[in-house]
């Protein structure tokens, strides 16, 4: 793939499927790649830096992880396709001069969505986890993720209020994120939903740490994470 200032990417996505022969599948996704530069860090000094990426995107891979370890104890009813995606963080930064398209995001996806409709490729539904793992976590319905995939949001978040996390899943509407998820909507029409921690009591839509050198694992909640596990493992088992 392409990127957005030229730069031949070797991108490698990371695919693996649990009970394939059922008749109903389920997609889960989060990018493993992180960002190249943290273009959003507070220190001019630091913007070159790569990001660690504690967050985003690792702290959804860790729970797909931990889903997998499940699947191999016990298979779930459906069919698990885990998507680990790469070069969605490759975006150009805001300092470029040149144009900022959303084509320059979640990469990775946008080639195996290509490569899945080619071979008929099909799931119920998707989720995507993207900076799961924050103490201060909230997570709003997020605007494309209700736009195409309504049905399935509110089944999310119901699970997660029945199991006490209405305080994490805060059942509002939240702003529009360009990422993966967009792409699977847009060219595989598989609905999918975007869980992504967004703030509407900070000066950005993120978290602080967001695209910045403080992504660390300090800043990583295992409440957090074990609170967005359990929604999945309600949901799939």
């Amino acid at each position: 793939m392409t990127a957005y200032n030229g730069t031949k990417l070797p991108v490698i996505n990371i695919i693996g499927t649990f009970n394939p022969d059922a008749k109903m599948h389920v997609l889960l996704m989060s990018h493993w790649d992180s960002r190249p530069f943290a273009d959003n860090d507070p220190d001019p000094t630091k913007r070159k830096l790569p990001v660690l990426g504690a967050n985003d995107g690792a702290s959804g891979v860790g729970i797909l992880l931990e889903l997998a370890r499940l699947c191999n104890e016990k298979l779930p009813q459906v069919g698990i396709d885990i998507f680990l995606t790469d070069a969605e963080d490759y975006g150009a930064p805001d300092d470029w001069e040149g144009t900022h398209d959303e084509k320059w995001w979640a990469l990775g996806t946008q080639m195996w969505c290509k490569q899945a409709a080619k071979e008929g490729y099909r799931a119920e539904y998707g989720i995507l986890l993207d900076m799961v793992g924050s103490a201060n976590a909230s997570f709003y319905r997020e605007y494309y993720s209700e736009r195409f995939a309504n049905s399935f949001v509110n089944e999310i978040w119901q699970t997660a209020a029945r199991l006490g996390y209405g305080d994490l899943f805060i059942n509002q509407s939240g702003g529009g994120v360009t990422d993966d998820h967009v792409f699977v909507n847009r060219m595989l029409h598989i609905p999918c939903v975007d869980i992504i921690d967004t703030r509407t009591d900070s000066e950005g839509t993120f978290c602080p740490q967001w695209h910045t050198t403080s992504d660390t694992m300090e800043n990583i909640s295992r409440e957090t994470l074990g609170k967005v596990g359990r929604v999945l493992v309600s949901l799939l088992w």
